[in-house]
């Protein structure tokens, strides 16, 4: 599959956000971005996220860092634990766009098997460059192992995506 110059990623937020905590080392949201943009040719990444408003100042810097967010509302669990589930509005913008043709190809960031529909269904046609996911092989959903697509691992990206910890000069006792 050629790769175009007009392709999109739709990113499942709390899949990504759960995925690289876990990691043993910082992910950078920035440099995601850049190598999505690189390496694939992202034009567009949707960033799917359950609004929270006391989270106002990250969402302004990830829109900074060159994401489009959907929001998803949030509901409380009993144990006022928030739920913004986005995987539903994920497959319905991916499937609006494909049928007006706003993207060559796509990116889809989750590990979720919830979307092994979705991912046959691009790849059915041609139009899916790969799946990346944020948790570790052992972690990723069977479902998506079994469509047969390429899937890409966060934590085999290290190099190229953990964050840059820069200390001021003496800090460490160096200069």
């Amino acid at each position: 599959m050629k790769i175009t110059e007009n392709n999109v990623a739709y990113i499942d937020g709390a899949n990504l956000y759960n995925g690289t905590r876990n990691l043993s080392w910082d992910f950078d949201y920035g440099r995601f971005r850049i190598w999505l943009s690189e390496k694939y040719k992202i034009k567009k990444a949707y960033l799917f996220l359950g609004l929270i408003l006391k989270y106002a100042d990250l969402y302004n810097d990830l829109r900074r860092k060159g994401y489009t967010l959907v929001f998803k509302e949030v509901i409380y669990d009993q144990k006022g634990k928030a739920k913004g589930n986005c995987d539903a509005d994920i497959v319905v913008l991916a499937m609006k766009n494909y049928y007006e043709r706003k993207f060559e190809n796509v990116v889809l960031v989750s590990s979720d098997g919830d979307f092994s529909s979705l991912v046959n269904f691009l790849h059915g046609r041609d139009k899916l460059l790969s799946v990346i996911s944020s948790y570790e092989s052992d972690k990723c959903s069977i479902l998506l192992k079994k469509t047969g697509v390429k899937i890409s691992y966060i934590a085999d990206q290290r190099n190229i995506l953990e964050a840059i910890n820069k200390k001021a000069p003496d800090e460490d006792e160096t200069s």
